[in-house]
């Protein structure tokens, strides 16, 4: 599930608009008003964004998609002559939808409403699979007949007098399940995201914001690649250590999708919850200047409540802290408590950006079993007792209350290095 963004320029709103598409078309539930306004991160807690491409930095850079309010998306299907499709397109579409837009609804307690409208028709590319030589990492390149801008150029070409590629934000190609090998022998989903791809339709509006997804991926909430891939699109890095999706160290394991996004469903970290723009200011905390403070969170599972508490360390670098319990997307949180994460906006994506500390490290977890979990992260919560002093700041978890919010105290002895 890599993110491949190519460069910035301004943002070109991508849609599908033929006829207006009904309510059924669109898949979002009719309460989808949303749930007061959210904001993204600022202040003295808001870290620096250093580069174009996607990062943890608090300002996304123009050419990303929206996250918040009514976000469009337009879905098409592809199969080839050699791997011809074996399900309708909308048997392949009900993979996603609506559990794609519901997950998005349910993380963002309300505020993004996202809307896919499907080409509900199998769109067949001219070339065997094996021709256009996708593998992991195969690249948008306008100057090659092969790879990913020849798949868009043919998806092109069958839609583009029938498409107004000008209201919709992020574009979703579906390939069938059985173009390529499966997802747990290699995974080739990719988005690229941020800036054009040097592929234009008819009407001159650059496509980018574009995530092609392959084969399918096991447990019980399968659909969270495209939820990974569209986060992509909205300025969110990869978590994993690159080249290593599924075995090995894992920086964050299953309390983020943008590392696994495998197996049981997990809800998104609250730091990128408010980089997206899904939080209210009074549900973060921001703790800058020395002495201690003591904090009340509420579990991110849970709608309400202050979500996250940010400790800056300088200009790039912060530590969080969010409670975490089983809930509707944190499926496999088997040890509920207050999750400690570094955040860095100067490490790229696929380089460890957020690393999360273990609350009892060299353990075996308390989710095992399932193969797509890192099962040793999966008790890294702190609970009550529970201390971590790092970089100057000391935290301590004091008491569970009996709604479930944990009280935490925090002790920095320096202010951030920027203020110093």
């Amino acid at each position: 599930m890599k993110t491949l963004v190519i460069a910035v320029t301004t943002a070109a709103v991508l849609a599908l608009a033929a006829p207006a598409p009904t309510r059924a078309e669109e898949q979002s539930p009719a309460n989808a008003a949303p749930a007061g306004p959210g904001v993204r991160p600022y202040g003295p807690c808001a870290l620096r964004t250093l580069t174009h491409d996607v990062s943890e930095g608090a300002r996304t850079p123009r050419g990303f998609a929206p996250s918040n309010g009514r976000v469009r998306a337009v879905t098409f299907f592809i199969d080839f002559p050699d791997a011809p499709a074996r399900i309708s397109p909308r048997q392949r579409y009900s993979e996603f939808f609506p559990a794609v837009a519901d997950y998005f609804r349910a993380s963002s307690y309300g505020r993004l409403d996202y809307r896919s409208t499907p080409v509900t028709r199998w769109i067949r590319m001219s070339r065997p699979y094996r021709s256009y030589g996708i593998t992991r990492g195969t690249t948008f390149d306008p100057a090659r007949n092969d790879g990913y801008h020849a798949i868009a150029r043919e998806i092109l070409d069958a839609v583009d007098e029938d498409v107004d590629f000008r209201r919709y934000d992020l574009i979703n190609v579906l390939a069938t399940p059985n173009a390529g090998p499966p997802a747990t022998r290699d995974v080739r989903s990719v988005t690229f995201a941020g800036a054009p791809t040097g592929l234009e339709t008819d009407d001159g509006v650059d496509v980018q914001n574009v995530s092609f997804i392959w084969s399918r991926q096991t447990g019980d909430s399968p659909f969270r690649v495209l939820n990974h891939e569209n986060a992509h699109s909205f300025g969110l890095p990869d978590l994993y250590y690159g080249g290593r999706v599924r075995a090995g160290h894992t920086p964050v394991g299953h309390w983020d999708p943008m590392d696994e996004d495998w197996g049981p469903s997990n809800d998104f970290m609250a730091w990128h919850k408010w980089k997206l723009g899904w939080l209210a200011s009074r549900q973060v905390h921001c703790l800058a200047r020395p002495g201690t403070r003591t904090v009340t969170l509420t579990p991110t599972s849970a709608p309400g409540g202050a979500k996250l508490a940010v400790v800056p360390l300088s200009r790039t670098r912060a530590i969080t802290l969010e409670a975490r319990a089983p809930g509707r997307l944190d499926h496999a949180v088997c040890r509920p408590g207050v999750v400690v994460s570094t955040i860095a906006s100067d490490l790229s994506s696929g380089a460890g950006p957020v690393r999360t500390a273990d609350a009892t490290p060299g353990s075996r977890g308390c989710h095992r079993g399932d193969p797509n979990v890192a099962a040793g992260m999966t008790d890294a919560a702190y609970r009550p007792g529970q201390r971590l002093t790092t970089a100057g700041v000391t935290i301590e978890v004091l008491t569970r209350t009996p709604s479930g919010a944990y009280r935490v105290a925090v002790t920095r002895t320096r202010p951030p290095a920027h203020h110093a």
